[in-house]
């Protein structure tokens, strides 16, 4: 069994060279080299702290994980402005959460799968809100490699990123019972919404863990969320229901690994007319809970981010699931409807 050492080996010697910051002994006898880069706070603050809870019986490379790890959990304080990436955000609501960090005086990095959209996107937001805030790039969530090139991207551009919201995602632009659907929309919509996500999650997860300042991931939820069904759109629904299961998994993950410098959120932004949802509104079902309860992607944003930047900027390493549209929110709206007449015909003529 390990056991622990509350000090012993613990204090950093002298920087090495230009390049190294400090060492550790590890108990064979071999030094662990801990480089300036990898810990960007100040260095004299560093090598004054003693490291606890460090296995002295493991072998090298995962000692040294080990005391990276407690480093980087003793992180730099999170103050804006932040840095934020978002996917699926050259249109609809990712675009309007992009515009949302922005003016708050953040940094953001938008990406989609169409090299085309990213590009217009990049130029509108530079003629905003400059040149220095605002990067872009091409990133098919479904392929591993992409997302991989996309930290890469990040990591080249602005060094780290605070706030990474998992925003891809998709229906097929189909609304029809599920024995219509054709292979391609099924495999377009799990892909994108399921495999997408975890492999997101996995590489936001790789390299916020080794980030001084740690990180904040937010996956965005949608219809069927809740476990209620969504018919017309059941697989969209069944993969939406998979996020809330995701995201507990991965924080129950990083508590048993004790990281915590990477908290994992849900977010969500409730009925949103983006041209997914009302592409959808050709029953009068739809319309109905379309002009009830549905908001421009700009109202949604403009509640969500500040909801979003509260949490780093209070120092919250908490889970925490923001609502837009809560419960009590969308029975209120209906009541107003049903009792008053309320946002007849909001956003469509309805029978």
């Amino acid at each position: 069994m390990a056991s622990s050492s509350s000090s012993s080996l613990l204090s950093p010697s002298p920087f090495l060279s230009r390049n190294h910051g400090f060492f550790f002994s590890h108990p064979s006898g071999r030094r662990i080299s801990i480089c300036k880069s990898e810990y960007s706070s100040s260095l004299p603050a560093v090598r004054s702290r003693q490291i606890s809870n460090i296995p002295r019986n493991g072998d090298v490379n995962s000692y040294s994980a080990s005391i990276k790890a407690e480093l980087f959990q003793q992180r730099e304080p999170m103050v804006p402005p932040y840095n934020v990436l978002i996917t699926g955000s050259t249109k609809g609501i990712g675009y309007a959460l992009a515009k949302q960090f922005l003016k708050a005086g953040d940094n953001v990095v938008i990406c989609s799968r169409s090299a085309e959209r990213v590009e217009s996107s990049v130029q509108s937001l530079r003629e905003e809100f400059g040149e220095q805030h605002v990067w872009g790039t091409k990133c098919d969530v479904r392929e591993g490699e992409d997302v991989k090139n996309l930290v890469t991207f990040v990591q080249k551009n602005l060094k780290y990123i605070d706030i990474w919201i998992n925003n891809a995602g998709s229906n097929a632009y189909s609304f029809k019972p599920l024995v219509e659907a054709s292979d391609e929309d099924l495999i377009e919509v799990v892909t994108t919404n399921a495999l997408g996500l975890m492999i997101c999650c996995r590489e936001a997860i790789k390299m916020m863990s080794n980030q001084p300042r740690g990180g904040h991931i937010f996956n965005i939820d949608g219809a069927g969320s809740d476990g209620r069904p969504t018919p017309r759109f059941a697989a969209y629904g069944a993969t939406k229901r998979s996020v809330v299961h995701l995201t507990k998994s991965l924080q129950a993950e990083l508590r048993m690994q004790d990281v915590k410098n990477v908290v994992v959120h849900n977010l969500s932004p409730g009925m949103v007319t983006t041209d997914l949802l009302m592409s959808g509104a050709n029953t009068k079902q739809a319309k109905f809970f379309i002009n009830v309860l549905a908001e421009p992607p700009e109202v949604v944003a403009e509640y969500l981010v500040p909801n979003i930047r509260s949490i780093p900027t209070n120092g919250s390493t908490r889970p925490t699931y923001i609502r837009f549209l809560t419960g009590l929110k969308a029975y209120s709206q209906i009541f107003s409807r049903l009792a008053f007449g309320a946002r007849r015909n909001k956003y469509l003529l309805e029978d």
